[in-house]
């Protein structure tokens, strides 16, 4: 019996301006953390940022009730202002808690752009509760994508 929770799952997103510009708060370090630290409480002791292919992207949190969380991803394809693709996984505790494959592809619809974000999970600790916080949490932080974009088109920075 296996105890590992395979799933895939999809969030699309309408983000405004160009996939050019989209690309941008996935590319730049600066503006990927504006809507990726969405925990102010949480310390970082690691921040790794190597944007190309076979780049390394690397976190590592000390939560206020000492626990520790990791995100280690490796860039595996990248066409600019199209798609990035890449492995990631996740550790809690020090244990590995998640592995998976998310392809991000950004289309020109009209003047804006449609963002299909797709993950190929394996959840090994958890089970549907983990499943459901990842797929939650994940939409949670690109609808702060949509309107960080939204404000930097705004000219409000």
């Amino acid at each position: 019996m296996s105890t590992v929770d395979h799933h895939t799952f999809v969030v699309e997103r309408d983000l405004p301006g160009t996939p050019a510009h989209a690309f941008r708060f996935w590319a730049e370090p600066a503006l990927k953390r504006r809507w990726t630290d969405c925990h102010p409480e949480w310390t970082v002791l690691e921040d790794l940022f190597d944007f190309r292919v076979g780049g390394v992207e690397a976190k590592h949190w000390r939560m206020p009730d000492g626990q520790e969380m990791t995100f280690h991803a490796r860039y595996l394809d990248i066409v600019p202002g199209q798609r990035i693709l890449y492995a990631y996984e996740m550790t809690f505790g020090g244990q590995r808690v998640s592995a998976s494959l998310a392809t991000v592809e950004l289309l020109r619809a009209d003047s804006r752009t449609r963002m299909k974000f797709t993950e190929q999970a394996a959840f090994l600790t958890g089970g549907d509760g983990a499943r459901r916080q990842r797929i939650g949490g994940t939409e949670d932080v690109f609808d702060g994508l949509v309107e960080l974009i939204r404000q930097d088109l705004a000219g409000g920075q």
